[in-house]
């Protein structure tokens, strides 16, 4: 069960979660750094790229990949997204399979779990999220049900979103690092460049509220991202949103430009929280015809093969 880490030696290292779409991986990541790094949305398959952040401790670090959803693919950029995970789990030092507390285990599931089988080497840490929407009866069945999909190092239950059980799943995720010191320098959260994550933000406030047909057919490209000439206080961002039909484009801009408008909003606020600076925020919208099928528009975009 737990690995007991001694104080005076130091583990730094790498570790993921992985799980079916929506099971709150994203948000579990931000709740262990502290600090908005990977797109958060109530719609699945939302997370696009692979982001790191970083729990600094005096004793450890622990470098935490997020990965998309593991999913069976039905387009070319799924077949990326899929292979984006799996090449991600044969790099970390221990793997975080979560599942929901509140859902009945499923195939999804089970195809993970099945997945994860195959990966040796590493531990797998299973997850229990969303305690707080569960009843303790619910969570028992759960952590019981959980056990029986798959052989596991630990099985922690945790409520990201109240806070519960944060400490006890990142001391036991550190437990599985290697000793090392720390592979980042003390404060940096992320080795994201900051335009991925300035994207990654805009996208989530353009993927609030809109009908289901929507989340993976828009994607942002950030284009310039540089303080403005004579201001120190003011940095200028020029970016795209990128759509595969028309319809699509009507439903992001809104009635008049509304919608549109309530995005930037929404992203520049986020923006400024991230980067600690004042935002002008310049907002344009495309149709990119059936991008995600298009190796060419995959790689404009920044899907690399």
């Amino acid at each position: 069960m737990h690995t007991v880490t001694s104080p005076d030696i130091h583990r730094a290292g790498f570790a993921c979660f992985v799980g079916r779409p929506n099971v709150g991986k994203s948000t579990l990541m931000n709740a262990l750094v502290g600090s908005k790094v990977a797109i958060t949305s109530s719609k699945p398959q939302t997370t696009r790229r692979v982001i790191r952040g970083i729990v600094h401790r005096p004793d450890a670090q622990l470098v935490i990949v997020d990965t998309p959803g593991l999913h069976r693919p039905r387009t070319l950029l799924g077949e990326r997204l899929d292979s984006l995970v799996l090449s991600t789990l044969t790099e970390v030092d221990a793997i975080g399979f979560c599942v929901p507390a509140n859902e009945p285990i499923g195939k999804g599931d089970r195809f993970i779990a099945d997945k994860l089988a195959a990966v040796k080497k590493t531990p797998v840490i299973a997850v229990v999220t969303k305690c707080d929407l569960a009843s303790k009866e619910q969570i028992a069945e759960q952590l019981l049900a959980v056990s029986q999909v798959g052989e596991f190092a630990d099985i922690v239950p945790v409520s990201a979103q109240a806070g519960e059980q944060l400490d006890v799943l990142a001391g036991v995720l550190i437990g599985h690092m290697p000793e090392s010191p720390p592979l980042y320098e003390d404060g940096r959260l992320t080795d994201e460049p900051e335009q991925i994550l300035v994207g990654e933000l805009i996208r989530e406030a353009a993927l609030e509220g809109v009908r289901d047909e929507l989340p993976h057919s828009i994607a942002v490209v950030v284009d310039e991202m540089m303080p403005r000439d004579g201001r120190d206080d003011l940095l200028d961002i020029y970016a795209h949103l990128f759509v595969e039909r028309p319809s699509q484009k009507a439903i992001v801009i809104g009635h008049k430009g509304e919608r549109l408008r309530e995005v930037g909003t929404k992203a520049r606020k986020q923006i400024e929280g991230l980067l600690g600076t004042r935002v002008f925020l310049d907002l344009r919208i495309s149709v990119a015809k059936d991008w995600q099928r298009d190796p060419k528009q995959l790689r404009r975009l920044g899907f690399y093969d």
